[in-house]
């Protein structure tokens, strides 16, 4: 199974990891790590995924997966029914925050003492809506560091002037992050989006950032090349120091 484990400073106590597509049993659009149940995929497929996941990479409890709806709800990881929310946080060993995306970036965060964890699922409606700054916030902690995992490259995010809009006319901040295409279209940085808001809630230490989803078919699950396909997986916990 092949992953990508984050490099950043992180505190030794800390665990991350984000998926790529290569290793499961899923066939088809979903080849063949899928780790989404939402997405038509067959259960059982998925089911085995994940258990591979847990298997492979030793987790210590099955991750808390969300319901996400491009939302800015940040909860306090927990095991029980599927909340709907687009971000997770926990204070506590061994609960794992999880985010599943397919060209939307998945952001880690954590403290630097290691006492705080979260996982932020990041689409343009998030980022744009506060999903960020919410989850920070509830972490309640000034001394953080980031890390952007794989998501869709600033020379393929293409979106209309809606989006644009909506970005600079809350924030001239935004404004570099966007690349005109032509009189409607705008080329998108999420990346660079991703590092706007989160320098906004006071985190200067930002990592990762450097891949494509829709370009590395080969290593990434996309939505926008592919419309229908699966998901990976960015997840984050503590370890009992």
């Amino acid at each position: 199974m092949d992953v990508i484990i984050p490099e950043w400073p992180a505190p030794s106590n800390i665990r991350a990891v984000s998926t790529k597509r290569a290793g499961g049993v899923s066939s088809g659009i979903y080849e063949s790590l899928n780790l989404g149940a939402h997405v038509g995929d067959q259960s059982e497929h998925v089911l085995e995924n994940r258990a591979r996941v847990r298997s492979n990479l030793n987790l210590p409890s099955e991750p808390i997966w969300l319901d996400q709806v491009h939302g800015n709800r940040a909860i306090q990881a927990q095991n029980g029914p599927t909340q709907q929310a687009d971000a997770s946080l926990t204070r506590e060993h061994g609960v794992i925050c999880c985010v599943m995306t397919a060209d939307c970036l998945p952001i880690l965060v954590c403290s630097k003492d290691g006492a705080s964890v979260s996982a932020i699922h990041a689409g343009w409606r998030g980022i744009l809506n506060g999903v960020t700054q919410n989850a920070v916030k509830e972490m309640d902690s000034t001394a953080l560091i980031a890390w952007l995992g794989p998501a869709i490259g600033p020379d393929v995010f293409e979106v209309g002037h809606d989006v644009y809009a909506s970005f600079t006319h809350q924030s001239k901040d935004f404004m570099p992050a966007f690349r005109q295409k032509s009189d409607d279209r705008w080329l998108a940085n999420i990346y660079m989006l991703g590092r706007i808001v989160l320098n906004r809630s006071g985190i200067e230490q930002i990592y990762g950032g450097q891949w494509c989803t829709f370009t590395q078919k080969s290593d990434f699950f996309s939505f926008r090349r592919d419309h229908q396909t699966g998901r990976m997986a960015t997840l984050i916990w503590r370890e009992k120091e």
